[in-house]
C-alpha cells in the first residue's frame, strides 16, 4: 500500500508599488532551487490607487509557470498590502521579500533550513547591497545599507520584512497583522516583529539566505540615510515610550540624548575619515530620532511618495 507523502508549502509575498523592478524579483523566484517536499506559490499585493501591476504580473506568471495570486490593496499604506498577503496564505510559511530585491538560488531553501533547525516563529536573512558605479565611495566601502539583524544581548528582538520566513502556525503570530497607522511612516516591520517577539515567538537568522539589493542613485545620498536613520529611531522611541510611565520616559530620552551627544562628539576625532565619521554622525541622528519618538513627535512619512528614478515604496 503506498503512503501518501504529505508537502509542505509556503506561500511568498511580495508588497509592490509602481515598481518595473519587480519583474526581476519574480524571475529571482521563479530560478530558485526550491526545498525539497514543499509547494510554493507567489503572492502580489498591489498597493497602487490602479491595478498597475496587474498585466506584468499575468504575463511574468506565464511565463515562468509560477503559481502567481495577484491582489489589488489599494490606499498607498504598505501595511495594508502585507497584511493583505498575511490574509490570502493559506501555507505553512510565509515569506517576505521586497520588490526591488532578487533571491539568491538557495534563499528558500536556507530560509526553511533554519526554521526547521531552530524551531523558530521567524527566520530573517541577510540583504546585500548593490550600489552603482557613481555612488560615493566613502559609502561602499561602509556598506550602508545591506540589512542585518540586531542581537541585543545575543538576543534578536525584532526583525524586517525584507528577508524574512513566518511560520505561520505560531501562537505568536495567529490574528497579528501590521500597523495601519503605521503604514506609510515605516516602522511596521519593527513593531510587528517586536510585538510578536514579546507574546513570545523567538525569531532566527539564515546567514546563508541573501538575496540582492540594487541601491537607486536616490538613495545613494547621506540625506537619505539620514532621514531612514532618524525614522529607525523614531520608532524605536515609540517602542519604548508604549505604557511607560512620564518619568520613564524622560529617563529615556535622556539616555538617549546623551548617546547621541556621545556620537557627534565621536565623530570628531575621526572627521578625515568618511566611513566611520558618517557612521557615527547617522548612529547620533538615530538617537535623536529615539529622542522624537519619546517625546511624541509624529513620525517622517517614507511610503506612498514617488520619487524620480525610485518607484514609490519609500518615497521619502
Amino acid at each position: 500500500m503506498a503512503v501518501e507523502v504529505k508537502h509542505r508549502s509556503i506561500d511568498i509575498g511580495v508588497c509592490t508599488f509602481r515598481r518595473p523592478e519587480l519583474a526581476d524579483t519574480l524571475r529571482s523566484l521563479a530560478a530558485l532551487a526550491m526545498p525539497d517536499g514543499f509547494e510554493v506559490g507567489v503572492i502580489v499585493a498591489d498597493n497602487d490607487d490602479t491595478p498597475s501591476a496587474r498585466d506584468l504580473v499575468t504575463v511574468l506568471s506565464q511565463e515562468l509557470k509560477l503559481p502567481v495570486r495577484y491582489r489589488h490593496c489599494p490606499a498607498r499604506n504598505i501595511s495594508i498590502a502585507r497584511n493583505a498577503c498575511l490574509e490570502a496564505s493559506e501555507a505553512d510559511f510565509l515569506a517576505f521579500i521586497d520588490d526591488d530585491e532578487t533571491a539568491t538560488a538557495h534563499w528558500l531553501a536556507e530560509l526553511v533550513a533554519t526554521a526547521d533547525k531552530s524551531g523558530a516563529a521567524a527566520v530573517l536573512g541577510p540583504v546585500r547591497a548593490l550600489y552603482r558605479p557613481d555612488a560615493p565611495e566613502w559609502m561602499r566601502r561602509g556598506d550602508f545599507h545591506s540589512t542585518l539583524p540586531v542581537r541585543v544581548h545575543g538576543e534578536i528582538r525584532t526583525g524586517y520584512t525584507c528577508n524574512v520566513l513566518l511560520r505561520m502556525a505560531s501562537d505568536s503570530l495567529r490574528g497579528r497583522r501590521f500597523s495601519l497607522a503605521r503604514g506609510q511612516t515605516g516602522g511596521e516591520d519593527t513593531e510587528f516583529f517586536d510585538q510578536m517577539h514579546k507574546a513570545g515567538g523567538r525569531i532566527a537568522f539564515a546567514p546563508e539566505a541573501w538575496v540582492d539589493e540594487a541601491v537607486p542613485r536616490a538613495r545613494a545620498a547621506f540625506d537619505w540615510l539620514s532621514r531612514r536613520r532618524f525614522r529607525v529611531g523614531q520608532t524605536h522611541g515609540h517602542l519604548l515610550g508604549r505604557g511607560a510611565s512620564g518619568i520613564a520616559r524622560v529617563k529615556q530620552a535622556g539616555l538617549a540624548a546623551a548617546k547621541a551627544a556621545f556620537c557627534f562628539a565621536a565623530a570628531l576625532p575621526v572627521a578625515a575619515s568618511p566611513v566611520r565619521r558618517n557612521r557615527s554622525v547617522l548612529r547620533g541622528i538615530m538617537h535623536v530620532g529615539v529622542v522624537s519618538g519619546l517625546v511624541g513627535i509624529r513620525e517622517l512619512r517614507l511610503y506612498g511618495q514617488p520619487s524620480p528614478g525610485e518607484g514609490g515604496k519609500r518615497g521619502a
